[in-house]
């Protein structure tokens, strides 16, 4: 079987080729094709993956025996695509300099910058929405059968954008409701593995609503906790009192909309953003592998540990929340969702998992196309949502929100309509000025080449 990865010089591409070096079942991933615009990174990465599978047991025999799947990489996106079974998308449209751009423009004018929340998320779907439709027509034609399992962020709009040339053959992954179902899970001493979580929304816009042992929701005891509720990341970022008052457990990102300010402030106040960090981090990290002297692996590892360690650490230094827990450094996010989906589909092990798919009638309050974030029944013949209660008041109206913000966006970029692409900014809730988006369209369109489409009225 054939996996392609599509921005194959990401850094985290080591995580998911690890999760396919520990998939010793038959039907398993034999070859994998990297694709990237940047040759110098793809072979970066190759390195890396070549000392992963050194060390691998039977790494040295045939992929069919057992051994590691091979790996090539190209440039060529339409070489990289013919012959494929699954599609993995995570490319970075502008790279860690336009991430870092995007969260700048949006601070200088006083509203939250960051990667997939609020205007630097609406700035990043605009440069990446043209690429992900020309890629999944490229998919469409080259390689009709393959799935496409979508990480590019923002995840929920771009699978949307995709879905409308590729139907239900593309499906977003995201691994934040992972590993807060973990997370909660440990907190009432509930086996993560055997517990069925109740959670819905958007991606990086949901709430975990019940978490059920045995057929018994156990959140309404965590809920009445304040120490238990406390213990975990979701408790410190939001606090017990705002938790027990919601009745549920946000998403991380959801801070962003709660404590809006106080995000806006510490972001303001850092020494830089987190687009920034990155963006340096991985500097470094590419010009040791250029170089070719330090071990690939273990450079990899001490620069993914400490990247781990100081995620969304502007928000939990608002909410005083200190540093991260040991348990939530450790690996098994989005590529342990990526292979059990592609496992499902391949070898039809029905699963459940927590992805990114077209509504149907999941959520009465969204057309069947939009794609949302909940828990799917996944078999060969893919991912299907299953029936959920509906969301309260005040998450539907949030909900319902973001997706006509996404909706212009899709909506600007197939137009090039800067007008719509202004209506985009001023519509989402954590723009407060008609004026702000103006000058937030004017700043982006500046800065990123990518954007000279917007000009049309």
């Amino acid at each position: 079987m054939k996996l392609t990865i599509l921005g194959g010089g990401g850094f985290r591409v080591p995580l998911v080729y690890g999760a396919l070096l520990a998939d010793r079942s038959p039907g398993r991933v034999t070859h994998v094709t990297l694709h990237d615009l940047d040759a110098g990174r793809l072979g970066a990465v190759a390195r890396v993956l070549a000392e992963q599978a050194a060390a691998s047991p039977g790494g040295t025999a045939r992929p069919e025996a057992g051994g590691a799947p091979t790996v090539s990489h190209t440039t060529d996106l339409d070489e990289a695509l013919r012959g494929a079974d699954f599609v993995f998308s995570a490319i970075r449209v502008g790279g860690l300099d336009g991430r870092a751009a995007d969260e700048r423009i949006a601070l200088d004018h006083g509203v939250l910058g960051q990667e997939t929340v609020g205007a630097g998320g609406i700035a990043y779907g605009l440069r990446t929405v043209p690429v992900a439709v020309d890629i999944a027509r490229r998919v469409a034609r080259l390689a009709p059968d393959a799935w496409v399992i979508n990480f590019t962020n923002p995840a929920g709009l771009v699978t949307e954008a995709m879905s409308r040339h590729l139907g239900d053959r593309v499906i977003g992954i995201c691994d934040s409701p992972v590993g807060l179902g973990r997370r909660v899970a440990r907190a009432l001493g509930a086996d993560p593995d055997r517990a069925w979580i109740d959670y819905v929304g958007l991606n990086h816009l949901g709430w975990l609503r019940g978490l059920r042992v045995a057929g018994r929701d156990e959140l309404p005891r965590l809920l009445a906790d304040p120490e238990a509720l406390g213990s975990f990341e979701e408790g410190k970022l939001f606090g017990p009192e705002w938790l027990a008052s919601l009745g549920a457990i946000p998403n991380e990102y959801l801070h962003y909309y709660y404590f809006n300010r106080g995000a806006v402030r510490a972001y303001r106040e850092a020494e830089q953003t987190r687009g920034a960090f990155l963006r340096d981090q991985q500097a470094r990290f590419y010009e040791v592998m250029e170089q070719g002297h330090a071990p690939a692996l273990a450079t990899w590892d001490r620069t993914r540990a400490e990247r781990e360690a100081t995620y969304m650490a502007a928000n939990r230094e608002a909410a005083g929340a200190g540093e991260r827990d040991e348990s939530d450094l450790e690996s098994g996010g989005y590529e342990q969702v990526a292979l059990a989906l592609m496992r499902a589909i391949a070898r039809d092990e029905r699963t459940t998992l927590i992805l990114n798919v077209r509504n149907r009638t999941t959520l009465g309050a969204l057309d069947e196309d939009a794609v949302i974030e909940v828990p799917c029944l996944v078999d060969a013949s893919g991912a299907h949502p299953v029936s959920v209660d509906p969301l309260p008041g005040h998450a539907t109206g949030l909900v319902c929100a973001v997706k006509a913000v996404e909706r212009e966006v899709m909506n600007a970029a197939d137009s090039g309509s800067r007008a719509t692409a202004v209506k985009a900014f001023a519509l989402h809730p954590l723009v407060d000025s008609v004026a702000v988006a103006h000058r937030l369209v004017d700043g982006y369109t500046t800065a990123h080449p990518g954007l000279a489409y917007l000009n049309r009225p």
